[in-house]
């Protein structure tokens, strides 16, 4: 049966032509073409999107088995969760470009860390967070228990702990659903987060031992079996934003290709990458996607898609448009 798509669909194929607009279209499409051919899809998450609440929608594709596999920087993994527990609590800056140091001085004294427009509330974000997760890294320290980070996000939301503090509708948490749906997650770098910086400071206070939680490279051999057991009809790969949240979970393809000698090991199936990085720079950000096949990524054949835009625009409507909204 044919699926009508829904007025976002149809207003961006009737005025999306050309340029970064058209490439929006195709990889759309491209994206939609995969998983009706039985492909499954990784997305990875970079930058301030969880801050960005984009959860509102991606969400509803967890839900909706559209994307199979996350990989997301640690920030990503924690700020979902401090805006459903502290979103009233957040502040706007609409005019963060006209911020003196001492109007950031004076952001920092009230507790209120900014990312752009947007200021995270320490109190009622963060500590309200490390009250619970805190207990739940000591416990499974006590029972001779390790978890990846997200596993141990996992069990804060689903132990109901934090319910009182909702302050969001759950529908709109990506982490919830991912955490519904036991969403396979890979959170490369997850020290450099707010919660891995506490999880260091009791480590550092003799309170944790640093095995308590698992690591990188446990998170690079997860993500290599995953990848061997699910790949028969392919694996596409969404990527927001560049760094570590792309670049450390496409490497697992030359890795087994190269590394663990299995020439079977099939490139990833599709490549879309949304990114205003400049290419000229040498960064992997700014990269385009012809550069990867060079380091066995992709295959000379993969669809490849670059949308020099704002993910915080782009993304929202490709969600929609495979949601046939």
């Amino acid at each position: 049966m044919k699926i009508t798509k829904g007025a976002i669909s149809q207003f961006i194929e009737k005025y999306y032509l050309h340029f970064n607009a058209a490439a929006l279209v195709d990889a759309a499409k491209g994206y939609e073409g995969q998983l009706n051919s039985g492909a499954k899809m990784l997305v990875s998450l970079a930058g301030a999107m969880s801050t960005a609440e984009l959860g509102k929608i991606f969400a509803e594709m967890i839900r909706q088995d559209k994307v199979h596999i996350v990989s997301c920087t640690g920030a990503n993994l924690e700020e979902d969760i401090m805006n459903l527990v502290a979103h009233t609590h957040y502040k706007r800056v609409p005019n963060y470009r006209d911020l003196t140091p001492q109007d950031e001085w004076d952001l920092l004294e009230k507790g209120l860390n900014r990312v752009t427009d947007t200021c995270i509330p320490e109190e009622e974000a963060f500590r309200r967070i490390q009250e619970h997760i805190v207990k739940i890294w000591k416990d499974a320290e006590a029972k001779d228990e390790r978890y990846l980070p997200h596993e141990y996000m996992y069990k804060l939301l689903l132990s109901g702990v934090l319910e009182e503090h909702y302050e969001i509708d759950l529908k709109d948490s990506w982490m919830y659903a991912a955490a519904k749906k036991n969403l396979p997650i890979v959170c490369p770098g997850w020290e450099d987060s707010t919660m891995g910086n506490i999880f260091a400071s009791y480590v550092l206070k003799g309170e944790l031992k640093a095995s308590t939680m698992k690591s990188g490279i446990e998170y690079m051999t997860f993500l290599a079996d995953w990848y061997t057991d699910n790949s028969q009809k392919g694996i596409g790969f969404f990527q927001i934003g560049g760094g570590i949240a792309g670049d450390f979970p496409i490497c697992v393809v030359p890795m087994l290709y190269q590394d663990m000698e299995r020439p079977e090991t099939p490139f990833w199936s599709y490549f879309c990458q949304i990114s205003d990085s400049t290419t000229s720079y040498g960064s992997y950000s700014g990269a385009v996607p012809n550069e990867k096949i060079t380091w066995g990524k992709l295959d000379i054949n993969t669809p490849k898609f670059i949308i020099e835009s704002d993910a915080t625009i782009v993304a929202p409507l490709i969600f929609a448009y495979l949601l046939d909204m």
